[in-house]
């Protein structure tokens, strides 16, 4: 199974959500913070920036009454796991001995502080994250890897992720997608495929 982690397993590590949330809690305007964002958000996702790199580019270009540590902790404080789609993966890993990999795209600041807050590793075999390789979904090249790493084909691996087009991407390659909407659909989806606990 390869799994996406925002939206799947964890509350997503940066979206419009949790920018809305920082310009509320450091009261920053939006507006620019959002466009700050957009013009660097794909260098820092794809490894060629730090966390404080990208932060000095959006936030920190101008003095503040707060500090990147303040920043950082309240971005790492807001996530939120999915203890029942965690519990999921687990089952399904031990009863079937299935190999389980993340593939998401992510900032590496933010992977390190999630997979170790949440004990991915517990379940997880391996990583293809986008500040890792640099390389972002929807490339193609992304799911390559993650196959060439598993030493498998498409048609023997399972990928979940909550973003339609990613899920189509990856099913163009000839890998099962589901889109995941919610707990009890993907469970029903995966027992479709032979896999319940």
């Amino acid at each position: 199974m390869f799994l996406d982690v925002g939206g799947v397993l964890l509350t997503n590590g940066w979206d419009s959500k949790i920018r809305r949330a920082l310009a509320d809690r450091f009261h920053l305007d939006l507006q620019d913070f959002e466009a700050r964002h957009h013009l660097t958000f794909d260098t820092y996702e794809s490894g060629k920036i730090s966390f404080d790199v990208f932060l000095e580019r959006t936030v920190f270009y101008k003095p503040r009454d707060f500090t990147p540590a303040d920043f950082k902790k309240f971005v790492s404080d807001f996530t939120q796991p999915f203890p029942e789609m965690i519990e999921l993966f687990t089952r399904l890993k031990n009863k079937y001995g299935l190999k389980v990999a993340v593939v998401s795209n992510e900032g590496r600041e933010l992977t390190f502080d999630r997979v170790q807050r949440f004990n991915l590793k517990s379940f997880v075999d391996f990583f293809i994250v986008s500040s890792f390789v640099h390389l972002r979904k929807p490339d193609a090249d992304i799911y390559q890897l993650a196959l060439d790493v598993a030493m498998l084909e498409p048609q023997q691996v399972i990928y979940i992720d909550d973003r339609a087009m990613l899920v189509e991407v990856a099913s163009q390659m000839g890998i099962i997608g589901i889109q995941h909407t919610s707990y009890d659909t993907t469970k029903a989806r995966l027992a479709e495929l032979g896999l319940s606990i």
